[in-house]
This record gives structure tokens, C-alpha cells and sequence, in this order.
């Protein structure tokens, strides 16, 4: 074991340790997202040329899984971070974004997302053009990491079939309001429902205007989002001792790597669904403890069932309901 693998482990313990504590709280504690700057995960696929970690997919997806197992809303939230730290690598990254640069990549800044804009159907964030910018209108009903994030990347729907993505500053402010939700599982990450009314982005924050086209969201950028069912799947064979679920476990996340843009919706299914099954499977191993709020089988069962809904895009959705009813 390397040092980084070494260091990565012990993260895992101590997020496995606070994981109960940490579900009955209404925030993250304040070193999690900071032991993963620590460790450089705020940087993970940036080059190490210039201070990332250059993990490639498949490295990611297995940390994503490991942290998920231990704490899945401290992995959440930092998950959100990954759409800035893109942002920022792109060659065409305006002149804010080369700025912010160094900071993202060792998390002293740290990203959050809104993006209603992407999301399929009428625009529920819209983005209108100003002499001095944009103006935002409109909600983006799930966004995580509230209080903790220091920039939120926001996708809007602008006009011409474009999305709009631009730097807002999370707090509330004139033309910005934020509703917290009260979620059954991973509470910590403190979710809220932000409300955009008229709210002004000046140029200097855009990131970049490009054509909307849903497939842009499928296929690989699906994919990490598997890797947070894979995680709470691991954690119950881990708590149950060898089962055939360790084989299921290993199906689900080879079809996840191997899946293309056609068959993500239903490989992103598969590891839901195995999830919300193990939770169940691990309820019935631990017997009566599981009905006890608070206990590690019962609040799997919450997350897993979180997980049946988190990012589900219609195809997803469908494809879930395939195997639930099937």
C-alpha cells in the first residue's frame, strides 16, 4: 500500500466512524471536505503537472465508491465540486475561471452546482441577456453543499436552444433565496431549492454559452453518480460477509464501465436497484436492530432509497421501474 492509498484508508475509517453522527446532523462536519482537499481529491483528475492527482475514470469511480461506502453525503457533496474543477481545466476557461484555477485544484475553493438548465423538459432556469450580463429567473430545485460550497457553477437555459453557465456566489442575495429541505437520508448535505428572480450575473462570471443537447449529460458523465450505489452496495456486503451480492456487485459496476451512452440509463438502473436490494437483504441480516432509527441497516435502506431517485433522468427512471417490476 502507498502512501495515498494508506491515507485514503484511514479517511475511509474515519468517515465510516462518523457516518451515524453524521446522519443525525444538519451539516457536514467541518474537516470532511477538508480532509479530501487534504488528500487532493478536490484536484482528482487535474494534471499532477499542475497539482492534481491525474486519476483517470475508472481511478475516480473506485474512490467515489469506496468514500460512498464510508459517508455517502460527505462524498456527495464533494462530488458536486468535479463540474467546477472541469470548468476550470478547460483550455477555454475565461479569465475568472484561470484565476480561480490553483485554488480549485487544492479545494481552498470549493464548487457547488445548480443545473435546472440541463435538466429535460420546459427550462426551469432560464438565463435572459442584460447590457452587463445575464439575468436568472426561475428555480433549480436540488442543490447541495449549501453553506459549504464557495462557488456554484449554474446552468441555465438561454436562448437559441443554448445553456448558459455562469458563477453565482451561494448566498442568498438580491434576486436569490434558498429553501432548505428536509431530506430522510443524507441530510448533512444541506439541500435547498434556490428561487431566481431577476437575479444579475454580470459578464465576468459566464463560463461559457453552448448548445443544449441532452446526450452532452449521458453516457460518461452518468457514470460517477453510479459509483455512490456501488458504494452503499459495498458497504452492506461488507457488513454481511460473502454472498452472492459480491458477484452482483462486481456485474453491476463492470457494466457501469463498459457502458456507452445507450446503456448507462440502464446500467445507472441496475446499480440502484442492487443497492435498495442489498439494504433490504441487510435489514433482514441484522434482524430487529434494523427497525431502530439511527441504526447502520436502517439508514442504508434511507440512502439506498435516496439513491433510487438522485439524478434519475427519464430514461433511468424507466429502466428502474423495468427491474422493480419486472
Amino acid at each position: 500500500m502507498n502512501d495515498f492509498d494508506h491515507d485514503v484508508a484511514n479517511v475511509i475509517e474515519r468517515f465510516a466512524h462518523d457516518a451515524a453522527d453524521v446522519d443525525r446532523a444538519g451539516t457536514l462536519p467541518p474537516d470532511h471536505l477538508d480532509l479530501l482537499a487534504d488528500l487532493g481529491l478536490y484536484g482528482a483528475f487535474a494534471p499532477v503537472s499542475e497539482g492534481g492527482l491525474g486519476c483517470d475514470p475508472g481511478e475516480l469511480c473506485d474512490i467515489v465508491e469506496e468514500l460512498a461506502g464510508a459517508c455517502l453525503a460527505s462524498t456527495f457533496v464533494w462530488i458536486q465540486h468535479l463540474r467546477l474543477l472541469a470548468a476550470v481545466l478547460d483550455p477555454s476557461a475565461s479569465e475568472l475561471l484561470a484565476t480561480l484555477k490553483d485554488r480549485v485544484i487544492r479545494g481552498e475553493i470549493k464548487g457547488g452546482v445548480a443545473l435546472a438548465g440541463l435538466l429535460p423538459g420546459p427550462p426551469r432556469l432560464r438565463a435572459t441577456p442584460t447590457p452587463e450580463g445575464w439575468s436568472l429567473d426561475g428555480t433549480a430545485p436540488w442543490v447541495s453543499g449549501w453553506g459549504m460550497v464557495d462557488q456554484l457553477f449554474v446552468a441555465a437555459r438561454g436562448p437559441g436552444g443554448t445553456v448558459v453557465n455562469v458563477l453565482v456566489q451561494p448566498r442568498e442575495q438580491p434576486g436569490l433565496s434558498a429553501t432548505r429541505h428536509d431530506m430522510a437520508a443524507i441530510n448533512a448535505t444541506s439541500t435547498v431549492a434556490l428561487s431566481f428572480d431577476s437575479l444579475a450575473v454580470d459578464t465576468d462570471h459566464v463560463v461559457s454559452q453552448v448548445a443544449y443537447d441532452p446526450a452532452r449529460e449521458t453516457g460518461p458523465g452518468l457514470r460517477l453518480n453510479g459509483s455512490l450505489a456501488l458504494g452503499v452496495t459495498r458497504r452492506c456486503c461488507a457488513l454481511m460477509g460473502e454472498s452472492k451480492l459480491d458477484v452482483e456487485l462486481s456485474e453491476a459496476r463492470d457494466f457501469l464501465n463498459h457502458a456507452g451512452a445507450r446503456s448507462m440509463p440502464q446500467a445507472r438502473a441496475r446499480a440502484s436497484e442492487l443497492a435498495a436490494r442489498a439494504a433490504s437483504t441487510l435489514c433482514t441480516y441484522r434482524g430487529s436492530s434494523s427497525v431502530l432509527h439511527g441504526d447502520v441497516a436502517e439508514r442504508t435502506a434511507r440512502e439506498a432509497t435516496l439513491l433510487l431517485t438522485f439524478g434519475s433522468r427519464p430514461a433511468i427512471r424507466a429502466a428502474l421501474l423495468d427491474y422493480l417490476v419486472d
